[in-house]
């Protein structure tokens, strides 16, 4: 499955990583890098099993402990309509 940004919702990247913009409610996310760089990889087209053995290999950490929190972010961003599939 992949994921895109909703039409309400403006990415904007920053020197440490990205705010997400709910446009209709004014809330935003800031991001830090690897917060970042799932996003731009999911929204990409990516999915969720090919961005974790990306981060893992690029960062050298355990792959299950790296899909684990790729799962864990992107639920509080589907949570709070940040992201859609």
């Amino acid at each position: 499955m992949t994921y895109a940004l909703p039409p309400d919702v403006t990415a904007t990247r920053t020197e440490g990583g990205m705010v997400l913009l709910q446009e209709t409610t004014g809330r935003y996310w800031m991001l830090n890098g690897t917060g970042a760089a799932v996003v731009q990889l999911l929204t990409e087209g990516r999915t969720v099993p090919a961005v974790s053995a990306e981060l893992s290999a690029r960062f050298g950490q355990d792959p299950a402990r790296v899909a684990a929190d790729v799962r864990a972010l992107l639920k509080q961003l589907s949570d709070a309509r940040l992201v859609t599939p």
